[in-house]
């Protein structure tokens, strides 16, 4: 294989690396938690909604994961592990700010 052959199956293999979607995985609890009036409470539920409907659009048929399966399984597999921490970790964030709102008589 001459050189513009490798570099371009280089580029392409790093462009199939970096598609790879990688959800945030938000942190479960803050500090600050406690001190937030019950407007902000429902507003970083919203944002754990948002990120955890985020990691579920990661996961299933997509042209991105469909190429990754092909060509590079391990980044599928590390995908769907990251989505699925991220999920949970939205679970548990939406969890903690319902038991502050219920504690703070938010409506």
């Amino acid at each position: 294989m001459n050189t513009a052959g490798r570099i371009t199956l280089i580029a392409f293999m790093l462009a199939l690396i970096s598609a790879c979607s990688t959800p945030k995985v938000i942190d479960a609890t803050k500090l600050s938690d406690r001190d937030l009036s019950c407007e902000s409470l429902k507003d970083e539920f919203k944002q754990a909604e948002k990120a955890k409907k985020d990691a579920e659009d990661v996961k299933g048929v997509t042209g991105t994961n469909t190429l990754a399966a092909l060509f590079w399984l391990p980044g599928i597999i590390a995908t769907y592990s990251n989505a699925n921490e991220a999920i949970a970790a939205a679970d548990t964030r939406m969890v903690r700010l319902t038991d502050l709102m219920d504690k703070k008589n938010c409506k």
